[in-house]
């Protein structure tokens, strides 16, 4: 079996970003490829939401090693199979929460559906929704748009109950007024 995957991409001025943090899609997608003879068929692509969390079930029960209830991923051996479970996910929870740091990248957690997303910069007090069918380098925020009004509620309930799903702890504003927005340059002079 081959397995390839590997880090987020880093932006490279997309959004008028750097790092590799945000939940936008350049950063968001990772690469998967897997090859197991016998098992997966050559050149199929497949669009079912996956995760960096299912890694571990999948590695867990290739090996025929009982996972335990506990892990919050899901094999994607059925997958690799051609064979979705008719209860796989709908939808995928994301959070960064590392602020002040030394990316100076603002915590934010959203879900996405394959369609939609919604990110919520909760410090900020900014949410923001993207439709990926009609603008795909996310650059027009339909949050207040009335023409999504149920996709921001569907999306809404998603990410409560991936919240809960994953026992994700209340978001507490930060007060940003307390933060030193050049966290590491005191540390940074120090070295020199």
């Amino acid at each position: 079996m081959f397995i390839y995957s590997s880090d987020q991409g880093f932006y490279l001025g997309e959004h008028g970003w750097f790092d590799k943090r945000f939940m936008y899609d350049e950063s968001f997608r990772t690469p998967l490829l897997v090859s197991w003879p016998g098992v997966t068929e050559a050149g199929r692509v497949n669009a079912d939401l996956v995760s960096n969390l299912d890694f571990a079930e999948t590695f867990l029960e290739i090996a025929d090693v009982k996972i335990p209830r506990d892990m919050q991923g899901m094999s994607l051996v059925p997958i690799l199979k051609g064979k979705t479970p008719s209860d796989w996910r709908d939808s995928l929870y994301y959070h960064y929460y590392e602020y002040p740091g030394w990316h100076m990248i603002h915590r934010h957690e959203g879900v996405y559906d394959g369609r939609y997303k919604l990110m919520n910069f909760y410090d900020l007090g900014e949410w923001e929704l993207y439709d990926l069918e009609t603008d795909p380098q996310e650059m027009t925020n339909q949050i207040a748009n009335p023409e999504y009004a149920e996709a921001v509620k569907r999306m809404h309930a998603k990410l409560d109950a991936l919240r809960k799903q994953y026992a994700v702890p209340e978001n507490r504003k930060q007060d940003l007024e307390s933060v030193d927005r050049h966290y590491h340059s005191a540390e940074q002079r120090k070295k020199h």
